[in-house]
């Protein structure tokens, strides 16, 4: 039986049956955990102003930075176990051709420079503390995310690939990604750098093409890239590019993943 505390700087939602601890209770609550999962951090699917920015790299970093100082400024007999830190696939930069994996190099975007700051700012913890840091792609679920704004699109018959469909999405089911992080909670092997991406990476156009299928719509109107260039500027980077993610380190240590398939996901989602 497990008991969770969430710990948050800006609380947008309710939670039942799990206990609230706002900034100024972190040390308390840290302090009297076996774990501790860090998720935070701005979503990117916005139009980057130079304020944007900051506060993307900022809300990572500055809250990755709290929770490992609390955990190492812990007495030695009430630190927490295990960190699961989030990152994301960004880490990579983008590509067209190439295949990414845990060993792979940073790219040299501004999304990977937020990544390696997030991560070595998770690396400062305690040598004592087994440390797991997640890459996550793109989280597939019923509730946000990337489908709640593909969704509504498909339903009016407008929707489409961003762009020009040939990009990679490297994805993940919400039921798999919470499943990850959860074994790497309490198995000793997961540690280092886990990739948190579904084992087939698809097109954007195939990743489209599927969710049409599934809704019975189609897959028919791309929206060109200077349409979401002018609505999200820099931002658009994040859905006009992208990179193909294997999770290596997670197949390597045997993990079973639920839906390894996008249609298999989207079907079990809709």
């Amino acid at each position: 039986m497990h008991e969770f505390c969430l710990l948050f700087a800006l609380l947008a939602r309710e939670f039942p049956g799990i206990v609230i601890a706002e900034e100024v209770k972190w040390k308390d609550s840290i302090q009297s955990s076996n774990a501790v999962v860090n998720l935070a951090g701005l979503p990117i699917s916005t139009r980057w102003s130079p304020e944007i920015k900051k506060e993307i790299k900022d809300s990572r970093i500055r809250v990755t930075s709290k929770v490992v100082d609390l955990i190492n400024k812990s007495p030695q007999e009430a630190q927490p176990a295990v960190l699961v830190s989030a990152t994301a696939v960004g880490y990579y930069g983008t590509s067209e051709t190439q295949i990414f994996d845990e060993s792979s190099p940073s790219g040299s975007d501004y999304l990977a420079e937020v990544c390696r700051e997030w991560e070595a700012t998770a690396f400062t913890v305690n040598k004592d503390v087994r440390l797991a840091l997640v890459r996550i792609g793109v989280v597939l679920g019923k509730d946000g995310g990337a489908l709640a704004k593909m969704i509504p699109m498909f339903k009016m018959f407008a929707g489409g690939p961003l762009g020009s469909g040939q990009q990679w999405f490297s994805w993940i089911h919400l039921d798999d990604i919470v499943n990850l992080i959860y074994e790497a909670l309490v198995n000793p092997s997961y540690k280092g750098v886990i990739n948190g991406t579904a084992p087939n990476p698809v097109r954007l156009a195939e990743m489209c093409n599927q969710l049409g299928d599934v809704l019975g719509r189609p897959s028919w109107l791309p929206v060109p890239d200077f349409a979401l260039k002018a609505v999200l500027g820099e931002g658009a980077t994040v859905v006009l590019e992208g990179q193909r993610v294997v999770p290596a380190k997670a197949k390597e240590l045997g993990f079973r993943f639920k839906y390894p398939y996008v249609k298999d996901a989207l079907k079990t989602i809709l």
